[in-house]
């Protein structure tokens, strides 16, 4: 399929939002009667272009992502039915196709959602919060949760705020266990989800599809079906191809790049591209940093792979700041690697870096990360 929009072609007024959002256009009201206008002017099929989203995924390469407007309804439609519906407290930006579905998702339940500036500090995110009325529903991504449930365990205060969600979607990266155990203590919902831009954002909540969403795994890899998917993108039919894939039955899926298990209940294991040869073993740097991360210290780490003399390959564990604990914890990361892993599996070293590239999506950035570790 060819996705063209060339400059002298009318553009969706969701188009205009995305550009007006990444010149720190935040109005919520502004915002919402884009968002409104959009939901409503686009004419005829549901499959007709109404969003471009600029999203690098986790490679760390442009990409132009193409969703019709009835992909943004199906989303939202399958969440309300998943979780319910009410008001919502945009924590995202709006840029980032789960801060997007935050405003399809208030359009749709009729509320306006709360807009939080893109500092994102937990007094602005409990204002924001106790200006709604219940339900109360947010999105947020791993490091604003660690933020507040940091703030809550100073604050008993920020802990019922909290606990008053009806959910809080969790996504754009895998969520620490730690975290998770955190939140269950302070008896708060939390709802981890999986997707991609080219899935209209999550589409499968704690492991369990959304209502038309369809999962498999072909060759290790997850694919997804249904009516969240994107058209393709833009301008880059090649791509589209490859990313699209559609069966004799007519049934059309997305090759989301990543591997894991479907038996009811999808377990995501990492990337099929972020491998690495290490000794002539093939390494996955997501299992890797699974394991790292259950180290104290290091939950936050992320595992990036290094050239080495001996091995060919190796990894290091990149943390922000500093600290001795940290340089304590590599001998430990290294020893439960080795045991769940292997011996060429383990982590050279423990590289501190002032402040964690992150990409709009709040993931960290692996290929600046490579780039900076090859300058140390």
């Amino acid at each position: 399929m060819t996705n063209r929009l060339q400059d002298d072609t009318p553009q969706p007024t969701l188009w205009r939002l995305i550009r007006l959002s990444s010149s720190c256009n935040r109005d919520a009201q502004a915002l919402v009667e884009t968002v409104r206008d959009a939901l409503a002017e686009v004419p005829g099929s549901d499959l007709e272009p109404a969003v471009i989203v600029e999203t690098s995924g986790s490679s760390g390469y442009p990409k132009s992502v193409v969703l019709p407007i009835g992909a943004l309804r199906a989303s939202a439609t399958a969440t309300a039915e998943r979780i319910g519906s009410g008001s919502w407290v945009l924590a995202l930006e709006p840029t980032y196709v789960a801060g997007l579905q935050v405003l399809v998702r208030s359009i749709l339940a009729g509320t306006d959602p709360a807009v939080i500036p893109a500092s994102f500090t937990p007094e602005q995110f409990f204002e924001a919060a106790a200006g709604l009325d219940a339900p109360r529903y947010t999105s947020l991504v791993p490091a604003q949760l660690t933020r507040l449930l940091d703030a809550a365990a100073r604050d008993p205060a920020v802990a019922d705020c909290l606990r008053g969600f009806e959910a809080i979607l969790v996504g754009g990266q895998a969520l620490p266990a730690a975290e998770l155990q955190r939140s269950a203590a302070l008896g708060i919902r939390i709802v981890r989800t999986y997707g991609s831009s080219e899935t209209s954002g999550g589409c499968v909540y704690d492991g369990v599809p959304l209502a038309g969403v369809s999962i498999r795994v072909e060759g290790g890899e997850v694919q997804i079906a249904g009516p969240v998917l994107a058209s393709g993108y833009l301008d880059d039919d090649e791509r589209t191809a490859k990313a699209f894939v559609t069966d004799a039955d007519g049934t059309r899926w997305y090759r989301t790049g990543d591997t894991g298990t479907f038996d009811g209940t999808l377990r995501v294991t990492g990337r099929r591209d972020n491998v690495i040869v290490s000794g002539g073993i093939n390494v996955s740097l997501d299992r890797v940093e699974r394991v790292v991360r259950t180290v104290p210290g290091l939950e936050a780490a992320v595992v990036v792979p290094v050239t080495d003399a001996r091995w060919g390959q190796a990894s290091v564990i990149v943390v922000e700041g500093s600290g001795a604990a940290v340089d304590d914890a590599l001998a430990e990361a290294r020893t439960r690697v080795e045991c769940e892993i292997g011996a060429p599996a383990r982590p050279r070293a423990i590289v501190r870096v002032e402040r964690m590239p992150l990409l709009p999506s709040g993931k960290p950035d692996r290929v600046r990360l490579r780039e900076q570790i090859t300058t140390l």
